[in-house]
């Protein structure tokens, strides 16, 4: 067996071991969870699904399955490049955890008190990314980095999809709710947070991730922004008909979704997360610190409105950009992404060293989520009703 994989390899699929080790302890061969994956990528109809599985704090193995075009019947690789979606805010949430260590932002403090002016007057990208609809809103000044990073800002997600109970909202940027009192998913807290960063160090967010993360990481293939290295190897994203989406190449770095990144990279990522927390790092203890425990019935949706105590038992909450989970078997910490024909969701178990990562380029991969989490590494515990994770056999 090999002790290493390789960095950077034109290949399918790699791993160290034949045997992979699940939570619980029990243990799934290599052969049997490709037979089942396959097999689910076939059923669900899921156009290309790459996957990474981490024991003992190492990637052991990755993998590919499907196509990266489906209509040119472009096989999968291990390097092909995704676009992250909302990865991109568990990798900024990183980000601002290494420099609230190094001091240059405090977690807690108004973002209010890093700028000489009203914080709605803060530079922005595009035009709707601006903060003017809160001119008149002073709760605007009592917001935090921690709750941007974890979705208690009293934004909505973003200005042009209107909350439930305010289907008339045309765009506008509201705050719905005190704020550090509730949680609502919001890419605008993500935005918000990325300027004031940006203001306070006089970088751009590109070069603030490059870095800080991307370099040292060696994270080769990652990118806020569209690069030109990326064209020979990236995926289209796919419809639940397999209808092949034209490559959205984003020329605006933005913290809530603009990450493009491959297989090889992000379990990168995720190795590294996973050994600070086992080296006691305070980046990591950040990170994964608890900071509004989750009482809702979705995670998004009319649903996402309505109170339940459904995911009391595992005492769901919400850290800087990562879910997160308690189990028998540690915590563990999570997070998603969706949007464009593309769905990922990775977990992982840091106080045992095991955890997954699921990139995938078909609207249908989130179908198959909940079964391939309880075959690879035995997570029933992933909320996977509140993420909508519903089994494609449920849909026909």
């Amino acid at each position: 067996m090999k002790e290493q994989l390789v960095h950077d390899a034109e290949v399918l699929k790699d791993s160290t071991r034949s045997i992979i080790s699940r939570i619980d302890s029990t243990e799934i061969t290599v052969n049997e969870l490709e037979a089942k994956v396959n097999s689910l990528v076939v059923q669900a109809k899921v156009t290309g699904l790459a996957m990474s599985i981490l024991n003992d704090n190492q990637i052991i193995y990755r993998n590919a399955f499907g196509y990266a075009n489906y209509d040119r019947k472009t096989p999968l690789l291990i390097n092909h490049s995704f676009y992250g979606a909302s990865l991109s805010k568990a990798v900024f949430g990183y980000l601002v955890s290494v420099l609230s260590n190094e001091n240059v932002i405090d977690l807690d403090k108004p973002l209010q008190e890093y700028v000489d002016f009203p914080l709605y007057e803060l530079k922005s990208g595009d035009k709707w990314r601006g903060f003017q609809d809160l001119k008149n809103d002073k709760r605007l000044e009592k917001i935090t980095a921690r709750m941007c990073l974890s979705h208690t800002t009293g934004f909505q997600n973003w200005r042009w999809i209107p909350r439930p109970n305010d289907p008339e909202n045309d765009r506008i940027l509201k705050i719905y709710f005190e704020p550090g009192t509730q949680y609502y998913y919001s890419g605008e807290g993500m935005m918000l947070l990325q300027y004031v960063i940006e203001h306070i160090t006089g970088k751009e967010l590109e070069a603030l991730a490059s870095e800080k993360v991307f370099k040292p990481l060696q994270m080769k293939n990652t990118s806020y922004l569209w690069q030109e290295r990326f064209e020979d190897k990236f995926c289209n994203g796919h419809t639940a008909e397999q209808g092949v989406l034209k490559k959205d190449k984003r020329d605006e770095a933005g913290a809530a979704g603009s990450m493009e990144t491959n297989l090889i990279d992000y379990s990168l990522f995720v190795q590294h997360v996973m050994k600070l927390y086992k080296a006691n790092s305070g980046i990591a203890q950040n990170l994964f610190k608890p900071n509004f425990r989750i009482r809702t019935k979705a995670q998004f949706g009319p649903l996402s409105l309505q109170e339940s105590n459904e995911n009391d038992n595992i005492q769901l909450n919400y850290g800087l950009g990562w879910g997160l989970l308690q189990t028998p078997y540690g915590f563990g910490t999570f997070k998603e992404g969706h949007g464009e024909g593309f769905q990922h969701f990775t977990i992982i178990f840091p106080e045992i060293g095991t955890g997954i990562v699921m990139l995938s380029n078909s609207d249908n991969a989130e179908s198959i989520f909940k079964e391939i989490l309880e075959i690879s590494i035995g997570d029933t515990y992933t909320p996977w009703k509140w993420e909508n994770y519903i089994p494609y056999q449920s849909k026909e």
